[in-house]
């Protein structure tokens, strides 16, 4: 017979393990979860001849089933061995092509039985969509008509996404290049559960392998053996009217191929053994040719070992960045590194540009050298004339120039700026494909078009400009309307006489509308719904204020339906902490007040239905040297804090002692540390972060020194060395398969533990199957949840 004292441990041990135990998933008010699980609009995808929009509906949030498949962790990558392809999370759901001057939509007729697995791509003509269909025996290639949406199978053969994009369209419209499973291969490898060794590693002396904490990472024999399996696949070139296809290879381990624009080239970087456990599969030991249209090689362009031993900020050695240059049939162009890849080695020049033609058997020609590292390489609709940009490390800032090939040294500076610098962004070019299906930047003789996304103190305003190549002088061809926000789509017409918009402002959601430059006359193409009209009285604004050291800030405030002047909220302040050079830039508004408010998955934003003022993307600016900035991290993140509430204390709208503070990844970072050296929140709540910085040793965020050059900055800005100070209730959120370089799910335990350890207040949520952002209907519910149960618990009541 069992002794009592004997039953009595036992009972407390197991009531102890019920207090740790999984508990079955939760769900906020009705209402909430209603909006959650309302369809988004859809996401879209412009035709290259801009004749049409295609619109795809999806789930972002697929019920836990779908998350629980069973998937492989291989080099970095998260294979479903069922498809042979990556894991995929989202549910794409429907496809319809808006046409512009027919005023049509078009229904894809997708199979039944089968599940969209992205985006579809257009033909270059515009007349095909190609896609992929998950099947239970594999992905299949699928091609509709644009015109139709009647929809047949290519071939027979399953697509293989391991290492790359599984298809895409060759000029001719008819054909497309894929990458697919060995159709001949047999059963996957058998892992043994009687393991054959030790895993094994060694250093080599004197290397310096300062790699990122990266996961999913190779860790035997059994997971290179099973890596090389599913990773293997065959290109061929099939057509999507007969089905005829030509095989390119064998099987191998082919990372995406880059045809030459009169396609009989092409450049392929093959993956071989040896592997590595420590970097993921792109920086594997690798080979880089040039092929001819038959598959045969024909040049090496550069062979490298595993690069575990890159410089930190740094880029490999030998030739990297392969193009083609548009315009011509195969003049293929690459850079290299003066400077051994190595952003600290002093060097007069860090690149230099080299070009090779066809057929590739002569020297590479160097055509110039570059005084920091080249960042980009652009083509222009002049045939010799390109956008070159370089990134100078030292000062974060970019130079572009407009730069004739035939004359290198003749280059003149286009843009000039740092890389911050929101106010003064050009924005990007605006691409068109021309006849043979080169995409080059859409001119009108010097003149050339920019998407910019203007930025001002007053908001962000976009706008479509064009710059003269030249000169640099710009024209303003559309700016958004007063109140509103309207992004730059496409042109709708060849003499680019009416452009596509998306319009929504902030009671109007985002839709499409057809906009005659000349007239004004604009004409709605789609009318998609407020998925959350019962939100429409939440009061949205754009407010600026100034931290105690002179750096202006900013954030987006939300007020809840009905919300009286004069009354006195509990707040919830949620941000990310982004780097600066200096106070100038880091205190540019990046946000407008005209946007419409989506209320998404897990936002924070769902505080205002619980009557909680709510401060979004409060800016937390960490301004200084890039070497050194984070030697005040602690103290800018607080100053930067307390002047938020500051602020909205001063204006009656916060009750300072009910603020909640929040934030995701590198935000939970900065909430942790804001418990723990401020007592300006009750409570705190941070979702899959890293609070010790000892375990990501060589570098996080943009922070340039190791552990061992600076131990006292890794400790003083670690969470968990400081979790003892941490006083206010935390709860703390991590998916269980989280991912992302150093967000390890251990983080969270250890801090919770260290919390627990020290007399703290702190909840530990680990959500099953989910990584580093959360997708499954019940884990975002969930997490809605826990954050509001949280908030009522510690924030409603007035802290003594």
């Amino acid at each position: 017979m069992m002794k009592p004292s004997v039953f009595l441990l036992l009972l407390l041990f197991f009531c102890s393990l019920g207090v740790q135990a999984q508990s079955g998933y939760k769900k906020p008010p009705a209402d909430v979860a209603a909006i959650v699980q309302a369809a988004p609009t859809p996401t879209f995808s412009t035709s290259p001849t801009n004749e049409a929009i295609l619109l795809v509906e999806y789930n972002p949030n697929p019920g836990i089933a779908t998350l629980a498949e069973p998937f492989l962790r291989l080099a970095g990558l998260r294979i479903n061995p069922q498809t042979n392809c990556r894991q995929n999370t989202t549910e794409y759901t429907a496809v319809s092509v808006r046409w512009l001057v027919q005023d049509l939509s078009i229904p894809v007729q997708l199979p039944a039985g089968g599940q969209l697995t992205g985006i579809p791509s257009w033909s270059p003509d515009g007349r095909q969509i190609a896609f992929g269909i998950k099947t239970a025996a594999g992905v299949e290639l699928w091609v509709a008509e644009a015109w139709t949406g009647k929809a047949h199978r290519v071939n027979t053969f399953y697509l293989n996404d391991v290492l790359g994009a599984p298809f895409f369209w060759m000029d001719d419209s008819e054909h497309l290049c894929a990458r697919i499973v060995p159709p001949y291969r047999g059963p996957a490898p058998v892992v043994s559960r009687v393991p054959e060794g030790p895993a094994i590693e060694e250093t080599t002396p004197g290397k310096l392998a300062q790699v990122s904490t990266y996961q999913d990472l190779l860790q035997n024999s059994s997971d290179e053996a099973l890596f090389e399996y599913y990773a293997s696949s065959q290109l061929l070139v099939v057509s999507s009217f007969n089905n005829k296809s030509r095989q390119l290879c064998e099987p191998g381990l082919y990372l995406n191929p880059s045809w030459s624009p009169d396609e009989q080239y092409l450049v392929v970087t093959t993956l071989r053994r040896p592997f590595s456990y420590s970097v993921p599969y792109g920086d594997f030991s690798r080979k880089t040719e040039i092929w001819n249209a038959q598959g045969k090689p024909l040049r090496t362009l550069v062979e490298l070992p595993v690069t575990d031993d890159t410089p930190r900020q740094g880029v490999d050695k030998g030739p990297r960045g392969f193009r083609w240059q548009a315009l011509y049939p195969a003049r293929l162009f690459w850079q290299e590194a003066l400077d051994g890849g190595d952003p600290l080695t002093k060097v007069e020049f860090r690149d230099k540009l080299m070009r090779l033609d066809a057929p590739f058997s002569a020297e590479p020609q160097e055509l110039l050298k570059t005084q920091h590292r080249l960042s980009s390489l652009q083509w222009t609709a002049d045939k010799d004339i390109a956008l070159l940009a370089e990134y100078n490390r030292d000062r974060r800032w970019s130079t572009t120039y407009r730069i004739d090939l035939n004359q290198p040294a003749a280059k003149t500076v286009l843009f000039d700026l740092s890389r911050n610098d929101a106010y003064r962004n050009p924005g990007s070019p605006v691409y068109t494909q021309v006849p043979g299906g080169d995409w080059v930047i859409a001119q009108e003789g010097d003149w050339a078009y920019f998407d910019c996304p203007g930025a001002s103190p007053q908001g962000a305003f976009p706008r479509l400009d064009k710059i003269n190549l030249k000169t640099g002088e710009r024209q303003t061809v559309y700016t958004c309307q007063a109140d509103t926000y309207e992004e730059f789509v496409m042109f709708a017409d060849k003499q680019r006489q009416q452009i596509v918009l998306r319009h929504q402002s902030h009671s109007a959601p985002p839709n499409f509308f057809k906009v005659n430059l000349k007239s004004g006359e604009r004409k709605a193409l789609t009318a998609f719904k407020d998925p959350a009209p019962q939100l429409t009285g939440v009061e949205k604004r754009l407010v600026k204020y100034t931290r105690k050291d002179g750096v202006p800030l900013s954030g987006t405030l939300y007020l809840p339906p009905g919300y009286q002047p004069g009354q006195r909220l509990p707040v919830f302040l949620w941000a990310y902490p982004l780097e600066y050079s200096d106070a100038a830039t880091a205190g540019q508004v990046r946000g407008s007040d005209n946007t419409f408010t989506f209320y998404r998955n897990d936002s924070p934003l769902f505080f205002v239905t619980q009557g909680y003022a709510v401060l979004m993307d409060a800016t937390m600016p960490v301004v200084g040297d890039p070497e050194t900035m984070n030697n005040t991290f602690i103290e800018q993140i607080v100053s930067s804090g307390r002047a938020a509430i500051d602020y909205l204390d001063s204006l009656g709208i916060a009750d300072r002692n009910r603020v909640g503070v929040g934030g995701h990844s590198y935000g939970a970072f900065m909430t942790a540390n804001l418990l723990a050296h401020s007592t300006d929140y009750a409570f705190g709540i941070a979702r899959s972060g890293a609070y010790n910085r000892t375990l990501t040793p060589f570098g996080f965020q943009s922070e340039r020194r190791s552990f061992w050059e600076a131990p006292e900055v890794y400790l003083n800005v670690s969470p968990f060395a400081a979790a003892n100070k941490i006083k206010a209730p935390l709860l703390l959120i991590h998916g269980e398969a989280d991912n992302n370089s150093g967000t390890f799910p251990i983080q969270s335990e250890r801090l919770f533990q260290a919390i627990k350890g020290n007399g703290g207040t702190a909840r530990l949520v680990l959500l099953p199957h989910e990584s580093h952002g959360y997708r499954a209907r019940e884990s975002v519910l969930h997490v809605l949840a826990e954050m509001f149960e949280w908030a009522e618990k510690y924030g409603k009541e007035k802290r003594p």
